[in-house]
């Protein structure tokens, strides 16, 4: 008997079409590698109108190259769709992707790294088309450079847009003018770009926090040279002792007072653990709804009205502005969360029912008593979210 690969029958002759036909009609090389990379969004975001007049989305991406030998991996763009749409509502390129970041390099020309077996966090303020809609769903696309070999990526990174309105509140201090410092929409402050990992959970509580600094008339916040401000009293200091108020009615979850105020422009102490009462120092947790809870942090010693258990009305003194805790200046720490605690909490989008908005300005142009401050005309505004570097005046 013959050796079968002798034959030149028809199964042979078929295998020899066969292959021919794979030679000449190879499969499609694709255009990119599936990347070995989680993302996650660990907070969904939700829709809140700004004093910008925009509808913004504020939310995180954890990105994590999985395996610790695939190498650095080099994040070139991440794309942002909106629902079903073939075109991106955003899309970050190279060094805007590096922009996306808490911590940016100084210099970066081609995209984020991400080492192997490591994570970044990008930051993403989405600004939504006036009159839109804001989407149901956002998908995500994000393109790598390998160390070797065809371009990577991931797509089909989708998470649900939270549709609940923000907490509306009322004015969470008395008359007078205030710069919203640190505020909303500034991924580069301490705290929306401050992640907290706690009890195995990485939470971001101050995603929508404002430090108020008090303004006299002339837009200054303390009446001392910029040379000098070390020299200062927390007396010269224009918000210093302004009440603080109740921004809804609620019932008071957690309270402290007797921590000595601190000397201004003098850092203190850093402190051991991120935790209410290592942070805040005299302050006041307010529960204004089911799982939402308003914060109040370095108030004045001795000036609390209130205690655990309390309840109050919306308006009410509560007590007063100070600079107790890791503070370096007299001013109020404020921050909507969904838990009482510091730790193991999320931010959560509020909007201030009612006050006058007076433009923008940078906090080392209120530290500096020879800056002239320009403010426009007082702008009546409803329901709305104050942004970082906002001048607003409460009634």
């Amino acid at each position: 008997m013959k050796s079968r690969r002798y034959l030149p029958g028809l199964a042979l002759v078929a295998w020899l079409a066969g292959a021919q036909a794979q030679a000449t009609v190879a499969p499609p090389v694709p255009a990119f590698a599936q990347a070995p990379v989680e993302v996650r969004v660990p907070q969904p975001p939700r829709p809140t109108v700004a004093t910008d007049g925009a509808t913004h989305l504020a939310y995180e991406l954890h990105v994590t190259n999985f395996y610790k030998d695939a190498g650095t991996l080099i994040l070139r763009r991440v794309s942002v769709y909106a629902d079903d749409g073939v075109a991106p509502l955003t899309s970050f390129i190279d060094a805007q992707v590096n922009d996306l970041l808490a911590h940016p390099a100084d210099v970066a020309r081609d995209g984020v790294p991400v080492e192997g077996g490591g994570r970044v966090v990008l930051f993403l303020w989405l600004d939504l088309p006036a009159g839109a809609r804001p989407p149901k769903v956002l998908r995500h696309q994000l393109e790598f450079r390998p160390p070797a070999g065809p371009e990577q990526q991931v797509d089909g990174v989708l998470t649900a847009v939270d549709t609940t309105p923000p907490i509306v509140i009322g004015p969470p201090l008395g008359t007078g003018r205030w710069l919203a410092h640190e505020g909303p929409g500034n991924h580069l402050s301490h705290h929306w770009g401050s992640p907290v990992a706690a009890n195995g959970r990485v939470t971001i509580p101050q995603r929508y926090a404002i430090d108020f600094f008090g303004l006299d008339g002339a837009g200054h916040a303390v009446r001392a040279a910029l040379d000098k401000l070390t020299e200062s009293t927390n007396a010269d200091w224009a918000g210093y002792g302004a009440p603080v108020l109740a921004v809804a009615d609620g019932v008071v979850r957690d309270a402290r007072d007797g921590s000595p105020d601190n000397r201004p422009m003098t850092s203190p102490p850093s402190p051991s653990e991120l935790t209410t009462r290592s942070l805040m120092g005299n302050f006041v947790v307010l529960e204004i709804a089911p799982k939402v809870f308003v914060s109040y942090a370095h108030l004045r010693p001795g000036s609390l009205t209130v205690k655990a258990g309390d309840r109050v009305k919306r308006g009410a003194v509560i007590g007063l502005l100070g600079q107790s805790g890791a503070a370096n200046a007299p001013h109020l720490h404020f921050q909507v969360t969904d838990a009482p605690t510091f730790e193991e909490s999320e931010g959560l989008p509020f909007v201030i029912d009612r006050f006058d908005y007076l433009g923008r300005e940078p906090v080392s142009d209120a530290l500096d008593q020879t800056t002239k401050v320009s403010s426009g005309p007082p702008s009546a505004r409803r329901d709305q979210t104050p942004l970082d570097g906002d001048v607003l005046e409460f009634r």
